[in-house]
């Protein structure tokens, strides 16, 4: 069940993605991790930034993390995330053991393209497959975040558009 404190962290992951920029042709993502009502790590979409394509909001947050934390699992731990974290992300929520997934914006609330596949949910699939503790809850200030990136009826251009 989202709370307060939910709607804290969130808060703070929409910082952390507009930080450098609002505009969804910026692709503002953001994530936070918390473990025990601290901040562990934070991190934003840095794609283009690293010419890395792994390089997701997510990603950096659990790299920053496992330095700061000499660490590799964050057990117990909940990721926020502004947008529905995608396969590859929610596979690294796996083996870094963290318990819970609270995300902002879902693939209803956004434009199709930042999803990589456009009829399966890869987060029910990790979820059932996967990880039977790990709780996932996303809408968490749903109509903030989902303001952040191109919404479903836009007519994005193609060289905006990722997983074409």
């Amino acid at each position: 069940m989202i709370d307060a404190d939910d709607e804290r962290w969130m808060r703070e992951a929409i910082r952390v993605a507009t930080e450098e920029g609002a505009g969804p042709e910026a692709t503002p993502i953001g994530a936070v991790l918390v473990l025990n009502g601290k901040l562990v790590a934070s991190g934003r979409n840095r794609t283009d930034d690293w010419n890395d394509a792994t390089a997701h909001a997510e990603m950096v947050t659990y790299r920053e993390a496992a330095k700061t934390a000499e660490a590799p699992e964050f057990d117990g731990a909940t990721l926020y995330s502004t947008l529905q974290p995608c396969g590859m992300c929610t596979m690294a929520t796996i083996w870094t053991k963290v318990r819970r997934i609270v995300f902002g914006a879902g693939r209803d609330d956004v434009h199709r393209m930042y999803f990589e596949d456009r009829n399966l949910d890869t987060m029910d699939f990790v979820k059932d497959a996967y990880r039977h503790d790990l709780v996932i809850e996303g809408g968490c200030l749903r109509t903030e975040c989902a303001r952040l990136y191109f919404q479903p009826d836009d007519d994005v251009p193609d060289e905006l558009q990722t997983n074409l």
